[in-house]
Formats: structure tokens, sequence, C-alpha cells
């Protein structure tokens, strides 16, 4: 069994309608093995222009799957009517006509992270800061170097891996970044880990697996555009993939 993680679709309904189809190939389960759980890791709404259909279709798949979805930053946004940058005026004229859609029910209320077999999943990052607003979890970026930021609060792989310790959970996944990444814990060094993205034999995937065997901090790309990325973990592997 395994669990299909995703981020950052952003109103584009297509591309996540794409990548929901693999479930149903049957070469996609052999690979991976069958998917009994999903994870929305937040930031279905902005920027795209088929928001509407973005939350009809992880509605529709929330009933097929369990689905665990957490709140992004652009989600939170709209519902508070908090501007926020990067959505063009046919994008913003698209999410004006969600105002008082019962659709908007899945994205309300969500919580910011959830916990399953030790890996803390969070839009942005793992920290507990406070209440304004930058400095919530789905704001909150991973960098270099720390600090408050206007784009949200800036954490390092050191401050996210102390964190881990500290609530006594092995790994962190995260998004709002729209780029891959991962580190890990070996031998008390904080090693960067590269992903180098090759084909998935016998499906339209590009993928690379880490082994689940040091913690790790393990930050999935978007769910949009022409090549969007999701992921796929038993707990004891992570792959990254990217639909091609």
């Amino acid at each position: 069994m395994a669990t299909l993680i995703f981020s950052d679709v952003h109103a584009d309904a297509p591309t996540l309608l794409s990548v929901l189809a693999l479930l149903k190939n049957p070469a996609f389960h052999a690979y991976f093995g069958e998917i009994d759980r999903a994870v929305n890791l937040g930031d279905l709404l902005g920027r795209g222009y088929t928001p509407a259909e973005t939350l009809e279709a992880v509605e529709q798949f929330g009933q097929e799957v369990p689905l665990v979805s957490l709140i992004g930053n652009h989600d939170h946004a709209f519902l508070h009517g908090i501007p926020v940058s990067g959505s063009d005026a046919a994008s913003m004229a698209a999410h004006r006509a969600l105002e008082g859609s019962p659709l908007l029910e899945v994205i309300r209320d969500l919580p910011e992270e959830a916990v399953l077999e030790a890996m803390l999943f969070v839009h942005g990052g793992p920290l507990r800061l406070g209440d304004a607003l930058t400095d919530r979890s789905f704001w909150q970026r991973l960098a270099a170097r720390p600090g408050p930021s206007f784009a949200g609060y800036h954490y390092t792989p050191e401050m996210a891996f102390a964190e881990l310790e500290r609530r006594g959970l092995s790994h962190l996944c995260c998004g709002h970044q729209h780029t891959p990444l991962c580190y890990q814990k070996r031998g008390g060094a904080i090693v960067p880990r590269p992903l180098t993205f090759e084909p998935v034999p016998g499906l339209p995937l590009r993928g690379t697996a880490v082994d689940l065997d040091a913690p790790s901090i393990l930050r999935v790309g978007a769910c949009r555009g022409v090549h969007p990325e999701f992921a796929v973990t038993d707990f004891v592997r992570f792959w990254f993939l990217q639909r091609w």
C-alpha cells in the first residue's frame, strides 16, 4: 500500500485530473503499489483559471480514496480576502465566481498539518511561531538563512530537523515553493540529496526514489503546468515524480 502526495495545484484542474487518472492505470499500481490514501499539501486555489473544477475534482477524488487535505497560503488568503500576488485578471475573475459557492467547503476549516507514520505533512514549514500571518506554517519557506520575511518566515534545514526531533518525528513533507528538494540527516550531518529524474518504465513519468532510512526533508514540486509533479511513498521509500 502507498500514499499519493500532491501540492500547489493552483486551480489547474486539467493537470490535476491527468495525474489522478494515472491511478486507474494497472502499470502504476504494479510499480508503486495500491494507493490507499492521499495527501493534498494545500494551495488548490490561486493563479490558475479553473478553481471550481479543481475543487470539484478534489471533492470527487476524496470520495474514491481517503484524502487528507491541508490548508495552503493561497487557500487561506482566498477564504479571508487577503490579496496575494501571482494571479492575473482572468484568474482573479475565475476565483471571484467562486464566492459563496458550496465548493468552498472543500478547503474551509482545513488543518495546517497532519502526521502519518512519523512523517509531518505541512504546506510550508514545521515551526510553531505564533499567529502573525507570515509566521503561520502555510507561509513558512525553507531557506539557507532564517528570519522573518514578507513572503513567509524563512526556516533552515537545521531548524526543521530540530523541530522534528523535538516532536519525536522522523520526516518532513512539504510543498509551497514549487520545486522538489531533499535533505537527509546522516551521522549528525545534514546533506542535500541530489534528485535525478529518470523515465519510469511503462508509464508517462520521470522519477527518483529516496530511501527513508534517515531523517528526511522532502519538498514536493507543484502539481501544475506542462510537467506536473507529485510523490508516492510507502514510508520506506519516497518517489518524487513528474508526469511527461
